[in-house]
Protein backbone atom coordinates (compact mmCIF):
# COMPACT_ATOMS: atom_id res chain seq x y z
CA UNK A 1 0.00 0.00 0.00
CA UNK A 2 2.79 2.32 0.73
CA UNK A 3 4.78 1.39 -2.38
CA UNK A 4 1.17 2.33 -4.29
CA UNK A 5 1.09 5.52 -2.59
CA UNK A 6 4.58 6.13 -3.52
CA UNK A 7 4.22 5.82 -7.22
CA UNK A 8 0.56 8.10 -7.25
CA UNK A 9 2.72 10.44 -5.26
CA UNK A 10 5.40 10.78 -7.55
CA UNK A 11 3.08 11.16 -11.22
CA UNK A 12 1.68 13.90 -8.80
CA UNK A 13 4.46 15.64 -8.00
CA UNK A 14 5.38 14.97 -12.11
CA UNK A 15 1.99 16.91 -13.05
CA UNK A 16 2.72 19.43 -10.41
CA UNK A 17 6.28 20.60 -11.82
CA UNK A 18 5.20 20.03 -15.61
CA UNK A 19 1.70 21.19 -16.17
CA UNK A 20 0.89 23.42 -13.19
CA UNK A 21 1.53 26.94 -12.08
CA UNK A 22 1.23 27.84 -15.64
CA UNK A 23 0.12 31.11 -17.19
CA UNK A 24 -2.97 29.13 -18.81
CA UNK A 25 -3.84 27.54 -15.69
CA UNK A 26 -4.02 30.64 -13.68
CA UNK A 27 -6.18 32.51 -16.82
CA UNK A 28 -8.70 29.99 -16.84
CA UNK A 29 -8.78 28.32 -13.14
CA UNK A 30 -8.94 32.32 -11.76
CA UNK A 31 -9.00 35.00 -13.82
CA UNK A 32 -11.52 33.80 -16.00
CA UNK A 33 -14.73 32.94 -13.66
CA UNK A 34 -14.15 36.02 -12.13
CA UNK A 35 -14.33 38.07 -15.91
CA UNK A 36 -17.09 35.92 -16.91
CA UNK A 37 -19.40 36.54 -13.25
CA UNK A 38 -18.15 40.64 -13.41
CA UNK A 39 -19.73 40.44 -16.72
CA UNK A 40 -23.11 38.93 -15.94
CA UNK A 41 -23.27 41.21 -12.38
CA UNK A 42 -21.88 44.28 -13.42
CA UNK A 43 -24.73 46.56 -12.33
CA UNK A 44 -26.38 44.56 -11.02
CA UNK A 45 -27.90 44.52 -7.23
CA UNK A 46 -26.56 40.68 -6.66
CA UNK A 47 -25.82 40.16 -2.80
CA UNK A 48 -22.34 39.33 -2.08
CA UNK A 49 -22.58 35.73 -0.55
CA UNK A 50 -24.24 34.98 -3.91
CA UNK A 51 -21.43 36.37 -5.84
CA UNK A 52 -18.64 34.37 -3.84
CA UNK A 53 -20.45 31.09 -3.84
CA UNK A 54 -20.57 31.69 -7.89
CA UNK A 55 -17.46 32.29 -8.46
CA UNK A 56 -16.30 29.14 -6.11
CA UNK A 57 -18.39 26.96 -8.45
CA UNK A 58 -16.51 27.88 -11.52
CA UNK A 59 -13.45 28.42 -10.00
CA UNK A 60 -13.31 24.89 -8.80
CA UNK A 61 -14.75 23.76 -12.26
CA UNK A 62 -12.37 25.59 -14.40
CA UNK A 63 -9.33 24.75 -12.42
CA UNK A 64 -9.91 21.48 -11.88
CA UNK A 65 -10.31 20.68 -15.62
CA UNK A 66 -7.82 22.80 -16.54
CA UNK A 67 -5.11 20.39 -17.11
CA UNK A 68 -6.32 17.08 -16.91
CA UNK A 69 -7.97 17.48 -20.70
CA UNK A 70 -4.63 18.19 -22.18
CA UNK A 71 -2.17 15.70 -20.09
CA UNK A 72 -2.65 12.43 -21.88
CA UNK A 73 -2.05 14.41 -25.40
CA UNK A 74 0.98 16.03 -24.18
CA UNK A 75 2.74 13.04 -22.64
CA UNK A 76 1.63 11.14 -26.22
CA UNK A 77 3.20 13.56 -28.28
CA UNK A 78 6.58 14.19 -26.54
CA UNK A 79 6.75 10.12 -25.83
CA UNK A 80 7.00 10.43 -22.22
CA UNK A 81 3.33 8.06 -22.03
CA UNK A 82 5.25 5.17 -23.60
CA UNK A 83 7.80 5.95 -20.22
CA UNK A 84 4.79 5.80 -17.81
CA UNK A 85 3.56 2.53 -19.05
CA UNK A 86 7.12 0.74 -18.70
CA UNK A 87 7.27 2.11 -15.01
CA UNK A 88 5.51 -0.39 -12.09
CA UNK A 89 2.05 1.33 -12.67
CA UNK A 90 -1.22 0.58 -14.23
CA UNK A 91 -3.30 3.07 -16.24
CA UNK A 92 -5.77 3.28 -12.75
CA UNK A 93 -2.39 4.50 -10.51
CA UNK A 94 -1.92 6.90 -13.34
CA UNK A 95 -5.07 8.48 -13.33
CA UNK A 96 -5.59 8.87 -10.06
CA UNK A 97 -2.16 10.33 -10.04
CA UNK A 98 -3.44 12.90 -12.65
CA UNK A 99 -6.44 13.93 -10.90
CA UNK A 100 -4.98 14.19 -7.50
CA UNK A 101 -2.71 16.42 -8.66
CA UNK A 102 -5.92 18.34 -10.40
CA UNK A 103 -7.77 17.77 -7.20
CA UNK A 104 -5.24 19.70 -5.16
CA UNK A 105 -5.14 22.39 -7.16
CA UNK A 106 -8.41 22.57 -7.29
CA UNK A 107 -9.21 23.02 -3.63
CA UNK A 108 -6.22 25.21 -2.97
CA UNK A 109 -7.21 27.66 -5.28
CA UNK A 110 -11.11 28.15 -4.18
CA UNK A 111 -9.84 27.83 -0.30
CA UNK A 112 -8.11 31.54 -1.36
CA UNK A 113 -11.86 32.55 -3.12
CA UNK A 114 -13.00 31.12 0.59
CA UNK A 115 -10.47 33.01 3.14
CA UNK A 116 -10.43 36.05 0.77
CA UNK A 117 -14.59 36.46 0.68
CA UNK A 118 -14.26 35.82 4.59
CA UNK A 119 -11.88 38.80 4.96
CA UNK A 120 -14.69 40.52 3.04
CA UNK A 121 -17.56 39.49 5.62
CA UNK A 122 -18.71 36.78 4.11
CA UNK A 123 -18.57 33.64 6.57
CA UNK A 124 -19.31 29.80 6.31
CA UNK A 125 -21.93 28.19 7.85
CA UNK A 126 -21.54 24.95 7.46
CA UNK A 127 -18.12 24.33 6.98
CA UNK A 128 -18.56 20.52 6.43
CA UNK A 129 -20.88 20.26 4.07
CA UNK A 130 -18.49 22.87 2.43
CA UNK A 131 -15.33 20.62 2.71
CA UNK A 132 -17.00 17.52 1.01
CA UNK A 133 -18.23 19.43 -1.59
CA UNK A 134 -15.20 20.83 -2.43
CA UNK A 135 -13.09 17.45 -2.33
CA UNK A 136 -15.81 15.46 -4.30
CA UNK A 137 -16.74 18.09 -6.99
CA UNK A 138 -12.68 18.80 -7.63
CA UNK A 139 -12.88 14.84 -7.96
CA UNK A 140 -15.39 14.64 -9.71
CA UNK A 141 -14.30 17.45 -12.30
CA UNK A 142 -10.78 16.56 -12.27
CA UNK A 143 -11.73 12.92 -13.73
CA UNK A 144 -14.12 14.44 -16.40
CA UNK A 145 -11.18 16.62 -17.52
CA UNK A 146 -9.03 13.09 -17.55
CA UNK A 147 -12.64 11.52 -19.29
CA UNK A 148 -12.07 14.22 -22.36
CA UNK A 149 -8.37 13.41 -22.90
CA UNK A 150 -9.32 9.45 -23.67
CA UNK A 151 -9.49 9.95 -27.26
CA UNK A 152 -6.06 8.62 -28.63
CA UNK A 153 -4.85 12.12 -30.31
CA UNK A 154 -1.62 13.97 -29.74
CA UNK A 155 -2.77 17.01 -30.31
CA UNK A 156 -3.66 18.94 -27.06
CA UNK A 157 -5.41 22.04 -29.27
CA UNK A 158 -8.42 19.30 -30.08
CA UNK A 159 -8.73 18.07 -26.83
CA UNK A 160 -8.85 21.60 -25.66
CA UNK A 161 -11.75 22.23 -28.31
CA UNK A 162 -13.60 19.11 -27.27
CA UNK A 163 -12.89 20.35 -23.79
CA UNK A 164 -14.34 23.81 -24.36
CA UNK A 165 -17.07 22.72 -26.25
CA UNK A 166 -18.68 20.81 -23.06
CA UNK A 167 -17.57 23.20 -20.27
CA UNK A 168 -18.68 26.89 -20.97
CA UNK A 169 -22.56 24.78 -22.00
CA UNK A 170 -22.50 23.69 -18.36
CA UNK A 171 -21.52 26.92 -17.01
CA UNK A 172 -24.41 28.98 -18.07
CA UNK A 173 -27.02 25.95 -17.56
CA UNK A 174 -25.78 24.59 -14.07
CA UNK A 175 -27.54 27.34 -11.62
CA UNK A 176 -24.44 29.48 -11.26
CA UNK A 177 -25.66 33.18 -12.90
CA UNK A 178 -29.42 31.78 -12.75
CA UNK A 179 -30.52 30.13 -9.73
CA UNK A 180 -32.53 26.55 -10.20
CA UNK A 181 -35.67 28.13 -9.10
CA UNK A 182 -36.00 31.04 -11.60
CA UNK A 183 -34.94 28.44 -14.35
CA UNK A 184 -38.12 27.71 -17.07
CA UNK A 185 -38.93 24.16 -16.14
CA UNK A 186 -37.25 22.95 -19.42
CA UNK A 187 -34.22 24.68 -18.62
CA UNK A 188 -34.15 22.89 -15.46
CA UNK A 189 -34.23 19.39 -15.95
CA UNK A 190 -31.29 20.18 -18.37
CA UNK A 191 -29.59 21.79 -15.47
CA UNK A 192 -29.77 18.61 -13.73
CA UNK A 193 -28.13 16.64 -15.92
CA UNK A 194 -24.89 18.73 -15.12
CA UNK A 195 -23.04 17.61 -12.17
CA UNK A 196 -21.67 21.39 -11.83
CA UNK A 197 -25.53 22.14 -10.62
CA UNK A 198 -25.49 20.12 -7.50
CA UNK A 199 -22.06 21.92 -6.90
CA UNK A 200 -23.68 24.98 -7.08
CA UNK A 201 -26.18 24.14 -4.94
CA UNK A 202 -24.40 22.60 -2.04
CA UNK A 203 -21.93 25.82 -2.72
CA UNK A 204 -25.41 27.71 -1.88
CA UNK A 205 -26.36 25.65 0.95
CA UNK A 206 -22.98 25.89 2.49
CA UNK A 207 -23.95 29.02 2.94
CA UNK A 208 -27.42 29.08 3.58
CA UNK A 209 -28.88 30.62 0.49
CA UNK A 210 -32.11 29.13 -0.90
CA UNK A 211 -31.59 26.10 -2.52
CA UNK A 212 -33.76 24.25 -5.13
CA UNK A 213 -32.06 20.53 -4.61
CA UNK A 214 -32.15 18.80 -0.75
CA UNK A 215 -28.58 18.61 0.57
CA UNK A 216 -28.79 14.72 0.00
CA UNK A 217 -29.82 14.43 -3.52
CA UNK A 218 -27.05 16.59 -4.64
CA UNK A 219 -24.70 14.95 -2.62
CA UNK A 220 -25.82 11.67 -3.95
CA UNK A 221 -25.93 12.97 -7.67
CA UNK A 222 -22.60 14.32 -7.32
CA UNK A 223 -21.26 11.36 -5.77
CA UNK A 224 -22.94 9.38 -8.54
CA UNK A 225 -21.18 11.24 -11.12
CA UNK A 226 -17.87 10.58 -9.35
CA UNK A 227 -18.31 7.42 -9.44
CA UNK A 228 -19.02 7.36 -13.25
CA UNK A 229 -16.29 9.22 -14.25
CA UNK A 230 -14.04 7.69 -12.52
CA UNK A 231 -15.02 4.09 -14.20
CA UNK A 232 -15.39 5.25 -17.78
CA UNK A 233 -12.21 7.49 -17.79
CA UNK A 234 -10.30 4.25 -16.36
CA UNK A 235 -12.41 1.86 -19.17
CA UNK A 236 -11.47 4.46 -22.11
CA UNK A 237 -7.66 4.88 -21.21
CA UNK A 238 -7.04 1.22 -20.82
CA UNK A 239 -8.44 0.83 -24.28
CA UNK A 240 -7.09 3.49 -25.99
CA UNK A 241 -3.56 3.17 -24.15
CA UNK A 242 -2.14 0.92 -27.19
CA UNK A 243 -3.19 3.29 -29.85
CA UNK A 244 -1.14 6.08 -28.03
CA UNK A 245 2.39 4.10 -28.16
Amino acid sequence: MIEWFIRVWAIVKKDMKIYYFKGPVVIFGVLLPLFLYLAYAWGRSIKPVEAVVSVMAMTIFFTSTAVGPVIAPWETRSRTFERLLSAPVNIATILLGDALASTIFGVGITLVIIVFSMVMGVYLVNVILLAFNMIMSAICFSFLGLLLSSPPSDTPANIMMLSSLLKFPLIFISGIFIPLGEMPTSIKMIALLSPLTYTTELFRQSYHIESTIPSYWAIIALTTYTIIFILASIKLHERNAPKRL
